[in-house]
């Protein structure tokens, strides 16, 4: 990839400012990457998850930490473009100068205004938020009820919300413009808002407005199975980063035991990097396969009306979750194990990739894994959901 030398030059100062540059926000919207998943009609390419995947990865092998920035910043143009009427879609994406991080837990409960909603709250962790325009999240509805709640899924532009200057001190992804965002009397009009809407259980087996209104089948399913992909397709390209570390050492460094020989030179060596290869893509062609069912599934209900069900997107969330895990222990245990003491070193990019890729493993998607084999497997049987 073209921007890809550039990416692993400025690591370090992503990280210490926490976002990725001004300029290199500038290369992205001149190569059009955040119009990825907008619609052709409001100034968009409407590319589909497979080249989204494919996308994220190349970005992550220069820098992770910018992939995840800028591709939870653009991953949320698909929901939007899938579930929100045409008014609301020309009003938000306007001319496809549109970017929006998103988190699925609720800010707060929200408030009914004469033609629209006040916003109040905050929330934690809202990946590509330095540069998003928009904000897609969730509200509590009023007067709901605590045992069954039902939430409200709202778009806000950026006029209605504050970003802090919160992030920064975990262990890693240091440079993913997480920050926290705050509501303070936000407002916004009743058509940027779907009422008793929760945006990882949105039922498309009706259609969607996006569909009708595109003609697209991507504009016609879920939520979980194309969040997870992103997510794998993110830690799939951190990984590829770091055996690109990994093969510098093999030229550079030797043995250290007798005979002392370059270590691409060395058996054992040899054998930890194939391994690391193989298995990373190995997770690479399970995203990329993950990403095509997705789509097969948008066309499917298109072709022959078979809804787009929850087990469908469980499954394809499941596979990718697979994925993200594959990655790291493969990081963990092929790469990081035998790279060596000195690639441990602050600062150095082993180092960093190290630490990040730490953080996509516990990110709280993957902490989900037991829950979602379970979920799939009642979908199954026809049992009630948990």
């Amino acid at each position: 990839m073209a921007l890809r030398e550039k990416l692993l030059e400025r690591q370090a100062e992503t990280e210490e400012r926490t976002y990725y540059s001004e300029e290199m926000h500038e290369e992205f919207q001149r190569a059009g990457f955040y119009r990825t998943y907008i619609p052709r009609r409001f100034g968009g390419y409407g590319f589909g998850l497979p080249t989204y995947a494919r996308l994220l990865v190349e970005l992550a092998r220069g820098c992770p930490n910018t992939a995840w920035c800028m591709g939870l910043a653009g991953n949320h143009a698909l929901q939007i473009g899938s579930w929100f009427p045409e008014r609301s879609q020309a009003e938000i994406f306007g001319d496809g100068d549109f970017r929006a991080a998103s988190v699925a837990m609720p800010i707060g409960p929200a408030i009914r205004t004469e033609g629209g909603w006040e916003l109040n709250g905050k929330i934690s962790y809202a990946s590509g938020i330095p540069y998003s325009t928009h904000y897609m999240g969730q509200a509590m509805m009023p007067e709901t009820d605590p045992e069954a709640p039902q939430f409200l899924l709202f778009v806000a532009p950026k006029s209605e919300w504050t970003m802090l200057d919160d992030w920064g001190n975990l262990l890693g992804l240091k440079g993913s413009g997480s920050q926290s965002i705050v509501f303070d009397h936000g407002r916004i009009p009743t058509h940027f808002a779907l009422e008793n809407t929760f945006m990882i259980d949105v039922d498309v087996s009706n259609g969607t407005p996006g569909l009708e209104l595109h003609g697209d089948p991507m504009y016609g399913g879920r939520a979980i199975g194309p969040f997870t992909v992103s997510l794998a397709a993110l830690i799939v390209g951190a990984a590829y980063c770091a055996l690109d570390e990994y093969e510098v050492l093999m030229e550079t460094r030797l043995t250290r035991r007798p005979p002392m020989m370059l270590r691409k030179l060395d058996p054992d060596f040899q054998r930890w990097y194939g391994a690391a290869l193989s298995k990373i893509a190995t997770a690479e062609a399970a995203v990329l396969n993950a990403a095509d069912q997705h789509m097969e599934l948008c066309q499917r209900f298109v072709d022959e009306g078979r809804p787009f069900t929850y087990a469908d997107d469980m499954r394809v969330g499941c596979i990718g979750r697979e994925a993200i895990i594959q990655a790291w222990e493969t990081m963990q245990s092929d790469i990081w194990r035998t790279a060596g003491s000195s690639a441990a070193g602050k600062g150095e990019r082993m180092e960093r990739m190290f630490r990040d890729t730490s953080m996509f493993n516990s990110h709280f998607n993957v902490q989900l894994r037991d829950w979602a084999y379970r979920a799939l497997a009642r979908e199954r049987f026809g049992l009630p959901r948990e």
